[in-house]
């Protein structure tokens, strides 16, 4: 083959070329919509900064009709005086080259979440077209851009006797190819944790795209306090005030502003947001390590001082944050980030920064409010020792196993493939259902488990993990999945979904009340235990049918009752005289197993549907999860029935 690689094989991107052709490198992944919606925050947070910088109390975002978008803000206006450099207006300078911008001297801007001056001629590259309308000196200023070009000079198209900006843009979907529509939910939610950021910073929404235009006003007075206070509000606090930290300290850019809001619930998940200047850090980062360092050394030591850890040496971090919500929030001069899309804090000094600030003012706290102190303490401690139980019952439940035998339940109907790629199990409602799935099953690759009757329902057993795994049903499952138990990656014998013997835990139950109940308690077990099965997509739901419909030597089989009634109809109008049959199975074990086979186990027909969760921020929504399972499991009857009330007439299926 010849060697063509030369000279002319180099290719030199100039300007906002490099973007549209990269543009992955700038804003993030151009398929799955981040990209997309980075460019709106990309805008925004230069609003943001401007608010920072003292000059802007409200900020406009419209998602208007044509696809396009429109941020406004109210601060002095982009400069529009000649660049003495480029030749052209300071305003077209930001907007058409890389790293140009007001925020590397720290004069303009003292904090500033856009620091190295890509973001908005990034936003401008990949848009089909820009507008640019600056108020500013007294006059109205404007212009038009297609692809990052300018198709004119920035020109005085009025008078004004207000100052700001406004950036409307339509995306380029030559780039987005694959999401190229705006999520409201997604925007909405992203513009309200920006205004709890800066309380007092009204933020102004509009959906304008339907035939009922939305408006939501996001002003938050409280700040960060009402940002815990609403991540907390459908949990039980364990005190009623929310903890509220501010400090600076002086680093080697000049002064960094720290400031965190703290709470702690009966939860058993913690939930930290961490920002950088207004940005949100979805990696954490060197301000979410000091934060976890200073709090497990803070409550240790007050605990050890009055004696509270009684026969405990410490408590861990994991104990320590245990039902935490918290949001920490910095602003520094110069910050630095693992990338563009601002994901992770690296700036080293902050660590120490937030450490010795949290140290200092969380220490007082608690010698001014001991009763806050204790409930926290007592929280950890209980924490520590549910903990030691876990890994107690673990022991214990391994030890059990091999001395009856190999490990693998007795009820277990295994496979014949080793590979976990092509195995699957099926967790099977009841003896008789189980017998025949044993029989339809595929042996080379599928098994079947099997459960008598209801299983324990474990949410009302938080903190008596030993009920838990000497439970008989529960232990069935564990056996034969083979990948240990518990959501703690740290902890030896944890669940790890790369030692699970098959790569599909298929749960099938009746379709009926009581199936629906099994299925959510064999749910409610796995994300309390074995959570990491569900975030990694190895957990399906089997969907057999309700009925079977019949004419003549043809029979099909239907999911629901619509798609009963249009098969009827159907059937009526291609054979009118011919009698039609419905049989409703209302269990599994009403089918012999090549039926079970045709309908619910055969790859090649069945359905099934993936058990997922959903995200936020790009992470699974973990607290989400958690307050969908306390809500269907546990204790609190009205919110549970609220939350069927509100669900049931349009939930068909549960995205958990």
């Amino acid at each position: 083959m010849a060697d063509d690689y030369g000279a002319d094989s180099i290719q030199v991107l100039e300007g906002l070329e490099a973007v549209r052709k990269r543009p992955g490198m700038y804003l993030g992944d151009p398929h799955d919509g981040s990209a997309l919606h980075h460019c709106i925050w990309e805008v925004v947070d230069n609003a943001v900064d401007e608010h920072l910088a003292g000059h802007n109390p409200t900020i406009e975002v419209d998602l208007n009709p044509d696809g396009s978008i429109s941020v406004t803000d109210h601060g002095r206006g982009i400069p529009v005086d000649m660049h003495q450099e480029e030749g052209v207006s300071a305003a077209e300078v930001i907007m058409t080259k890389l790293h140009a911008g007001g925020k590397f001297d720290n004069e303009a801007y003292k904090v500033a979440g856009g620091l190295h001056g890509v973001g908005v001629s990034a936003v401008n590259a990949v848009s089909e077209w820009l507008h640019l309308e600056i108020h500013r000196e007294g006059k109205v200023w404007e212009q038009r851009y297609n692809q990052g070009v300018p198709k004119s000079k920035l020109e005085s198209t009025g008078k004004t006797d207000v100052t700001g900006t406004k950036v409307s843009f339509k995306p380029d979907l030559t780039i987005f190819s694959d999401i190229v529509e705006f999520d409201f939910e997604q925007i909405n939610t992203r513009l309200q944790r920006t205004a709890f950021l800066n309380g007092g910073l009204q933020i102004i929404f509009r959906d304008l795209r339907g035939e009922d235009p939305v408006e939501i006003d996001h002003t938050y007075d409280g700040g960060l306090r009402e940002y815990v206070a609403q991540m907390n509000s459908k949990k039980n606090t364990i005190h009623d005030e929310v903890i509220h930290i501010f400090g600076e300290k002086d680093g080697d850019k000049g002064e960094v502003h720290v400031e965190i809001a703290l709470q702690w619930t009966d939860s058993y998940s913690e939930s930290i947001d961490c920002f950088t200047n207004i940005i949100h850090n979805a990696d954490g980062g060197t301000h979410m390590s000091g934060l976890r360092s200073s709090l497990t050394r803070t409550v240790n030591s007050y605990a050890q001082s009055r004696n509270l850890l009684k026969n405990l040496s410490s408590l861990s971090g994991d104990d320590v944050r245990e039902g935490l919500g918290a949001v920490v929030s910095i602003k520094h001069p110069d910050p630095s980030f693992n990338a563009q899309t601002k994901a992770k804090l690296v700036t080293s000094e902050v660590a120490g920064i937030v450490e010795q600030i949290v140290n200092d003012k969380l220490g007082e706290h608690f010698e001014e409010n001991p009763s806050i102190a204790r409930a926290i303490v007592d929280k950890a401690v209980l924490a520590s020792k549910a903990r030691e139980a876990a890994r107690k019952a673990r022991d214990l439940t391994r030890r059990k196993g091999v001395l009856e035998g190999g490990g693998l339940p007795g009820q277990l109907a295994d496979c014949q493939s080793r590979d976990p790629n092509e195995c699957e199990i099926y967790i099977v409602e009841g003896e008789s259902a189980g017998g025949s799935a044993k029989t339809a099953r595929d042996r080379r690759t599928q098994a079947v488990l099997p459960l008598r009757g209801k299983i324990l329902n474990v949410e009302r057993q938080r903190g008596n993990d030993a009920k838990v795994f000497t439970n008989e049903q529960i232990q069935r499952m564990i056996r034969a999945f083979g990948a240990g138990v518990g959501n703690d990656e740290g902890d030896e014998g944890a669940f790890d979904p790369e030692k699970l013997r098959y790569g599909k835990i298929i749960i099938m139950c009746d379709a009926d009340i009581d199936g629906a109940h099994i299925r959510t308690l064999i749910m409610t077990f796995l994300w309390r235990y074995m959570r990491r099965a569900i975030t990694n997509g190895n957990v399906y739901i089997a969907m057999p049918p309700l009925f079977s419909v019949g004419r003549g030597n043809n029979v099909e089989w239907v999911h629901s009752e619509e798609e009963l009634d249009a098969t009827v109809k159907r059937f009526k109008k291609e054979a009118p005289s011919a009698k039609i049959s419905v049989q409703r199975y209302k269990g599994l074990g009403e089918m012999n197993p090549e039926q079970l086979w045709e309908t619910t186990m055969d790859p090649e027909v069945r359905r099934m549907m993936r058990v997922t969760i959903k995200e936020k921020n790009g992470q699974p929504d973990i607290e989400s999860g958690d307050e969908l399972f306390t809500i269907l499991m546990g204790e609190d009857v009205p919110d549970r029935r609220a939350f069927i009330e509100q669900n049931a007439s349009e939930v068909t299926s549960l995205d958990v």
